[in-house]
């Protein structure tokens, strides 16, 4: 069955453009033009993933995402006008899984989209086998699901996939570089916050050790790696 892609932008021509190259990619497309219609569409029929412009003409595309991360953790893709740094930071901040700057190839749409739907379905090429643990922080890589101390933690599909490939070997020190191809199936650009913005999340969403450290630290020009609490 097609994966269900849902396009929230009021750019009908790109609508139109998308809708017919994303079916050639065995994507099935649904087109709406405003906020809206597109939180709508979100609650009728839930898509496997979504790409939204910042600029909506009856809400803004960061209103939108709220709300759509207050009840679903789908892939969001943020469109941003080039040269923007700011919208795609506050995208990323809020939950967006990534962002692509306008205008695009619809190509490098496409491969995003695999990118996010590969990570739902924990079809990652390096996936761990079974689950994996790091003290009281547990992940199931076949249902998505991460617990701490129990409980479920609500982590969108990059920040999973950040903590998958942190957990692999806790204490390891992982290079933004291999962080960027797992949770986002692409290379880092120049100036690229991406992996960093995320982390931040992450590290608000586990808490602090109880010593008082971040659970995930950064190692300057090296990377990040996730400690685990001291027994």
């Amino acid at each position: 069955m097609s994966r269900q892609v849902l396009i929230i932008d009021d750019d009908a021509e790109l609508g139109v453009m998308l809708t017919e190259y994303l079916g050639g990619e065995a994507l099935a497309v649904r087109h709406v033009t405003d906020g809206e219609g597109g939180l709508a569409a979100v609650r009728a029929h839930p898509p496997d993933a979504i790409v939204l412009d910042v600029m909506l003409p009856d809400m803004s595309g960061f209103d939108v995402l709220r709300s759509i991360r207050a009840a679903s953790q789908v892939p969001v893709i943020m469109l941003t006008a080039r040269g923007e740094d700011t919208d795609r930071i506050i995208g990323l901040e809020l939950g967006a899984d990534d962002y692509l700057a306008k205008p695009f190839n619809p190509r490098e749409l496409a491969a995003r989209l695999r990118a996010v739907l590969r990570r739902t379905t924990g079809e990652s090429t390096d996936q761990p086998v079974g689950n994996v643990a790091a003290g009281a922080l547990e992940l199931d890589p076949r249902s998505r699901r991460a617990t701490l101390k129990g409980e479920l933690l609500r982590l969108t599909g990059a920040e999973f996939a950040i903590l998958e490939r942190l957990l692999v070997d806790p204490g390891a020190i992982v290079s933004r570089e291999l962080l960027a191809e797992h949770a986002l199936g692409r290379r880092l650009t120049p100036y690229d916050r991406s992996i960093d913005t995320h982390v931040s999340r992450l590290r608000t969403k586990l808490g602090p050790l109880n010593s008082g450290e971040p659970r995930i630290q950064s190692q300057r020009g090296r990377g990040y790696r996730y400690v685990p609490e001291a027994s």
